[in-house]
């Protein structure tokens, strides 16, 4: 049944609270109020009740949830439910402002002692449809599907799933009113109900199927083969009473909490002063700038850049324009080049930008109102879409032109497409990626996950249209009109999150210069970086995977005689079978199933002591760069470019540092001799040398800025090497005196302190008793009480607002600093710590790769950015320039900021990276 469908009439829409309070705590990370509360299950539920009230326009409503205490059921089957965890506390503590906004929201609540809720559900059903009205069930409960009829419709809005009698049909394989028998087949875990042993979904459509009913099945038991008969007639006797527990109830009594669905169940309009209670006190700012915008706007002052979208409150009438003539072109191309700022966004056929096509092209210059250009869709006549060629003619001026302000989403991905036509994309004012990335930058940051977040819109996805797996087709295949709606809706979606996205930026001054000054000039940069690529030796990568490759032969052979016989090495089972069973090696852990572990971790500390965990960590290490690097990267060489050309994504480490993919650059090993051969295969082009520019101890520089500490910041004032100033401050000697074993120690500590290190860690890295550790770091933070003040202020800081921040002001967020369990806290309290040194580590190196793109181009320089890897730039050089980009560059790096102690770059040139670095 359609939604228009379902709204004609009458119509009940029903919440089954209780399901959707656990989705939404498990579903939203642990956000925190002002108060240190936590809201996540409260902001779900406020998202969805929103959404629903938008979808389903019903006359009657209700949100109905669990009461506490004992129902029928517990009184029927002791173990009813036994095996569900009590409710974490941090959902408890939401219960009571859950059920007080959910009230404030228009909703009227049900909680009926005694009833569960699915049973007040099943039971206003059947009310309803006897009464001729129609019933929308929002839930995630399967149970709930035996309720379906003609009048009877369930929707899910976590997964978009609408289930009407067919729709039942085709999700469980038997009709709705078999539904309490296929349960009471297979049980339901969820509720500690057994069912019949081994009986899956599949056994239990199979005998509805054969039998007709579960009435049925019983009765032809004796005729069922093999284990599952002998199982199914164990439970003989128990299925009535399964069925019994597994069947809603549609008869309860109600009163007094309900005289009638007419008289008590008409939806309110949202108490507005309630309301802005309810997003102040739990810190929900866009929700709370929406309210108010909107009140204005009933003032007849809807203020234009509040950023507050009229579809986030309203249904909006959407014009959609399918421009496939040259009147019509024309008028769109006037109305961007007279527009403050447009909406852009590219369609094609590929999600490789630098090898993707143009299928269409979109444009939004107020909501509600957007254009699609198809020009490369197959299978249609030439007079059907305009030619491509021609309209990136007409269009080149506009895209080329700085002084016309474009946003989008990932626009870095469309200028990569416009390169491949050999169009320099500018005037790139804004990008909501990287707007959501600022702000909350441990969220997703997709469009359709933002358009939910923000806007509360629906967006229609890319598989909607075009499949997915082996039968996806391209989105040059698709329907014109429906690639209309498509590519039109992410333009005037962009727009309308640019409005909702930035003013929250603007009105933070650290946010603000983050996204203006770093996040949106260095997408830039990225995008040359990317397009640079870098040059790989593919005759020397294949050498070494010729090498790599005997050399696992030779371990396998030393791996079997260690173990007395061939294993597979990658067996886990196998492994154990022989570390304890055979050999009697020591158990380090177990997994949760309680066998012996043979993870990474146990292998490193039985390798200590024992020859064969060292040969499979040598084994794996190497399998791992072969297949890897050695296999993959020749493969991944542009044929054109004879370069391999990365990835870099700007918008998914929550500490602001850079990540690359297809190939990743950024994680091949500089510890082992393999890996360093590895680089040895990035190479330089004829006449050309490779240049490594690199932050020295950059985070301890930061860490010495940020804390104050007097005695680290004169050491690096005085250019001191830091870890030998350390250990001369923990053990009391004179620099000059400090060994070889001391400054170990102090250069552990030093970075290990960065990272949260504890006693327990320090001692492991070192190989000394807890207690030594416990007195190293003692005198350490006796030595530099700076640094042990900073800890602490941060950690409390970050307990009190539940982010730190960078020194460019770059939010940091922590989830669960006041949440989770004791492990995932203690590792937000380290990452408290640690995130804001390399946070504003990542901050440098993207300002200085802006920097350094700068000079490069103002100078006119051939050199050029070829890759960036944490805290190291590196570039492909002319030796014509070679003295003038080796003094330029670390000025330029250690130029971006000023801190409390000096920045250092150094700089190495070579053939190659590996002997550049």
């Amino acid at each position: 049944m359609s939604v228009k469908q379902i709204l004609q009439g009458k119509t009940l829409l029903l919440v089954d609270g209780s399901s959707y309070l656990y989705r939404a705590y498990h579903a939203m990370p642990d956000l925190r109020g002002p108060d240190g509360e936590p809201t996540g299950a409260l902001y779900g539920m406020i998202n969805m009740l929103r959404r629903l009230r938008r979808e389903y326009p019903a006359e009657y409503i209700a949100c109905v949830f669990d009461a506490r205490g004992k129902t029928f059921r517990d009184d029927l089957y002791s173990d009813y439910k036994a095996n569900r965890p009590s409710m974490p506390d941090d959902l408890s503590r939401q219960i009571e402002p859950i059920h007080h906004t959910v009230r404030a929201l228009g909703w009227p609540l049900l909680s009926i002692e005694g009833v569960e809720a699915d049973d007040v559900i099943g039971t206003l059903c059947t009310r309803a449809a006897e009464a001729g009205m129609n019933v929308v069930v929002s839930t995630g409960d399967k149970d709930l599907a035996q309720l379906v009829n003609e009048r009877v419709t369930l929707v899910n809005t976590m997964s978009n799933e609408t289930l009407d009698p067919a729709g039942v049909v085709a999700k469980f394989g038997v009709p709705a009113d078999r539904i309490v028998d296929y349960l009471s087949l297979v049980g339901d875990t969820v509720d500690n109900v057994p069912g019949v042993e081994k009986c899956g979904p599949k056994t239990a459509v199979k005998w509805l199927g054969q039998y007709g009913s579960l009435d049925g099945v019983i009765e032809h038991a004796e005729a069922v083969k093999g284990v599952v008969g002998d199982n199914l007639r164990r439970a003989l006797d128990w299925l009535p009473m399964a069925r019994r527990l597994v069947t809603v109830r549609t008869d309860c009594d109600l009163a007094p909490h309900l005289e009638s669905i007419e008289a008590s169940l008409h939806g309110q309009p949202e108490a507005r002063d309630e309301m802005r209670d309810v997003y102040n006190r739990h810190g929900f700012k866009t929700w709370l700038r929406e309210l108010e915008a909107e009140t204005q706007g009933e003032e007849g002052a809807y203020p234009a850049d509040s950023g507050v979208p009229p579809a986030a409150t309203v249904d909006v009438p959407r014009h959609y324009e399918l421009v496939t003539d040259w009147p019509t072109f024309d008028a769109w191309l006037e109305r961007i080049e007279q527009a403050e700022l447009t909406a852009f966004d590219t369609e094609t056929t590929s999600l490789d930008a630098l090898k993707a096509r143009l299928v269409g092209l979109s444009f939004c210059v107020e909501p509600h109102h957007a254009a699609y250009v198809p020009v490369g869709h197959v299978g249609l006549g030439d007079d059907i879409q305009l030619p491509c060629d021609e309209v990136l003619a007409r269009l080149r001026p506009w895209l080329e032109n700085p002084a016309r302000a474009k946003v989008g989403q990932h626009l870095k991905y469309d200028a990569h497409v416009l390169g491949n036509y050999d169009i320099k994309l500018a005037g790139i004012a804004h990008d909501t990626l990287l707007q959501s990335y600022v702000l909350e930058s441990h969220r997703n940051h997709d469009m359709d996950g933002l358009a939910q977040r923000h806007l509360g819109i629906k967006t229609i996805t890319y598989e909607s249209l075009c499949g997915k797996g082996a039968s996806q087709i391209g989105f040059e295949q698709v329907d014109l009109e429906r690639a209309c709606e498509y590519a039109a809706e992410d333009a005037d979606v962009t727009l309308q999150l640019h409005r909702t996205l930035f003013p929250q930026i603007e009105a933070e001054a650290g946010l603000l210069r983050v996204y203006r000054d770093i996040e949106l000039p260095v997408a830039r940069v990225l995008q040359v970086m990317e397009r640079n690529g870098v040059l790989i030796d593919r005759d020397l990568l294949g050498r070494q995977s010729h090498e790599i490759g005997k050399r696992l032969i030779e371990l396998e052979a030393e791996a079997y005689d260690l173990a007395g016989g061939p294993f597979n090495l990658n067996s886990p089972k196998q492994i154990g079978e022989i570390f304890f069973g055979k050999l009697g090696l020591p158990v380090v852990k177990k997994t949760p199933s309680g066998t012996p572990s043979t993870d990474e971790e146990v292998l490193q500390k039985l390798a200590d002591d024992y020859p064969l965990p060292k040969r499979l960590l040598d084994y794996r290490a190497l399998s791992k760069l072969k297949s890897t690097y050695t296999d993959k990267l020749p493969k991944m060489i542009d044929p054109a470019s004879g370069r391999v050309h990365t990835n870099y994504a700007q918008a998914v480490a929550v500490t602001g540092r850079l990540t690359s993919n297809e190939p990743n650059l950024q994680n091949i090993p500089v510890r082992t001799a393999e890996g360093r051969r590895i680089r040895e295969a990035f190479v330089a082009g004829p006449g050309n040398v490779i240049v490594s520019a690199d932050y020295s101890q950059i985070e301890l520089r930061i860490m010495a800025h940020i804390s104050g500490d007097a005695n680290l910041l004169k050491a690096f004032a005085s250019g001191e090497d830091v870890h030998r100033a350390t250990a001369a401050e923990i053990f009391s000697v004179a620099p000059d005196a400090v060994e070889t074993e001391q400054r170990r120690v102090a250069k552990t500590i030093n970075f290990g302190l960065i990272y949260g290190m504890s006693a327990f860690g320090l001692a492991s890295n070192l190989g000394i008793a807890r207690d030594a550790a416990k007195v190293y770091i003692d005198r350490y933070f006796a030595r530099y009480p700076g640094v042990a003040r900073y800890m602490e202020e941060t950690r409390i800081r970050a307990r009190a607002q539940g982010y730190v921040e960078t020194v460019f002001g770059r939010r940091l967020w922590l989830p669960e600093i006041n949440g989770g369990n004791g492990p995932r806290r203690q590792a937000a309290e380290r990452a408290a710590i640690n995130a804001p040194m390399q946070g504003t580590a990542a901050d440098l190196i993207k300002l200085s790769m802006i920097a350094v793109q700068d000079w490069l181009e103002a100078s006119g320089s051939p050199a050029r950015l070829v890759m960036q890897v944490h805290d190291e730039l590196v570039l492909e050089t002319p030796a014509s320039v070679l003295d003038e980009v080796k003094a330029r560059l670390p000025a330029l790096m250690c130029g971006v900021a000023e801190l409390k102690v000096p920045l250092l770059a150094e700089v190495g040139v070579g053939p190659n990276w590996e002997r550049a670095h």
